[in-house]
């Protein structure tokens, strides 16, 4: 199967066909198991794999005072490990942590001085965020777009620049408002809270 072949008629296993999938939209749904299948598929038919990001970064326990900062600003919530661990959690709930997801693989692909491996990560980004075929395919502009496929001709550690900084951007206005008022960010700010109070 090619890695082009995302459609749900093709992609379905034989050995597990469900005609009452509930769903044939492109959404990240994480109770969709027709949609789960179709993205192990889609993995599974790439000769290449873009390194997993861990489902959480390493990180310590965040301290009362860094997570009451994560109001205070984007960017102390972004610098922070833990804070983009909880962060990420809260997008999932929103079917959109792949906006968190491209935002890494950005910063790690910045890190890149090798030129093939440079190449080859950020043909993964691309296939995995930028491609309209992609299930995880980020909200950009057209822009912006036209700006990343002149730069994968020659691709840089700072090709997706651009597109890192609307995404950014667009967590930064539309997620991170809700974020501060959702159950996540409240009971961890208690629950950190608390074990202060009674060490």
């Amino acid at each position: 199967m090619s890695r082009h072949e995302t459609s749900p008629t093709t992609v379905q296993p034989a050995s597990n066909h469900r005609p009452n999938a509930c769903c044939f939209c492109w959404c990240c749904c994480c109770s969709c198991s027709w949609n789960e299948d179709r993205e192990r598929a889609w993995r599974a038919s790439r000769e290449t794999k873009l390194e997993t990001i861990p489902n959480c970064e390493a990180c310590a326990k965040p301290t009362p005072e860094e997570v009451q900062g994560w109001a205070q600003s984007f960017d102390k919530l972004m610098k922070s490990p833990a804070g983009r661990n909880v962060f990420r959690e809260f997008l999932r709930t929103e079917y959109s942590d792949e906006n968190m997801l491209f935002w890494l693989a950005c910063e790690e692909l910045k890190t890149e001085c090798n030129k093939h491996t440079i190449d080859e990560k950020a043909r993964m980004i691309y296939e995995d965020y930028i491609s309209i075929l992609s299930p995880k395919e980020v909200s950009l502009d057209s822009r912006v777009r036209e700006v990343i496929n002149r730069k994968m001709q020659e691709p840089s550690s700072h090709t997706f620049d651009d597109a890192q900084l609307q995404i950014y951007t667009l967590m930064h206005r539309d997620s991170y408002p809700r974020f501060l008022n959702s159950a996540i960010y409240k009971s961890l700010l208690q629950t950190v809270s608390h074990s202060s109070s009674e060490s």
